[in-house]
């Protein structure tokens, strides 16, 4: 446990230059993402049936952030070889894992104000709003550790700041996408718990098109 913590304050201190080992940010993902997805599957108790939606809602976080970082790596690293910055690509492999595994350290530390919310509120839209509020906040603050461990890279070549926009646009892309078919992460506690909806593959930007639509009376 002391290894993990250290790992963990070598990625968010500020003053430190040097990333945690490699191998431990995908442990970190996997480890804390399922933590503060337990915590998201909560909703609505954890007993008999509600239990599987807490396994399944540990489950869905880490999947969700490494089959979005996975799905969108190779195209990024094709586009870092157009550019002439294939040399580079082992550090911004880095910075990137680095990324993922310092939002699940946020999301974690921002699980008691889940449970909090739970706790005060029963609505389910409100949950749902609140959990995607918690992800956009750990989003959020995730790129001030993206941009610490790019700043020597954009120094090198300014090109990498252009690529570093890129990503972010590829990776909320594919991450949108990811979410809508991983669904539910919360589960409605009027419906059975089910690890994926029977729609889950349809089209998440044409669904959020469809909502603005009817938004406006159309």
């Amino acid at each position: 446990m002391a290894t993990y913590l250290n790992q963990a304050d070598r990625l968010l201190r500020p003053r430190e230059r040097q990333l945690p080992t490699l191998q431990f940010l995908p442990l970190m993902v996997l480890f804390l993402g399922g933590f503060y997805g337990a915590i998201m599957g909560t909703y609505g108790g954890f007993t008999g049936e509600r239990l599987w939606q807490v396994l399944y809602s540990a489950t869905k976080v880490p999947l969700l952030l490494l089959a979005t970082f996975s799905i969108s790596l190779p195209s990024f690293f094709v586009l870092n070889t157009l550019v002439g910055l294939r040399s580079d690509f082992g550090k911004v492999l880095s910075a990137l894992l680095a990324t993922q595994a310092g939002m699940t350290i946020i999301l974690a530390s921002l699980s008691p104000y889940t449970v909090l919310w739970y706790l005060s509120f029963e609505n389910y839209g409100q949950a749902i709003m609140f959990n995607g509020l918690m992800f956009g906040i750990a989003s959020l603050t995730a790129q001030l550790i993206l941009l610490k461990f790019y700043r020597p890279l954009i120094r090198q070549n300014k090109l990498h700041r252009l690529m570093l926009i890129l990503w972010l646009i590829l990776y909320a892309f594919v991450g949108i996408q990811m979410g809508w078919v991983l669904r539910p992460f919360i589960g409605s506690p009027n419906e059975p718990v089910e690890f994926f909806r029977e729609e889950s593959w349809g089209n998440a930007y044409e669904m959020v098109y469809q909502i603005f639509l009817r938004a406006l009376g159309y």
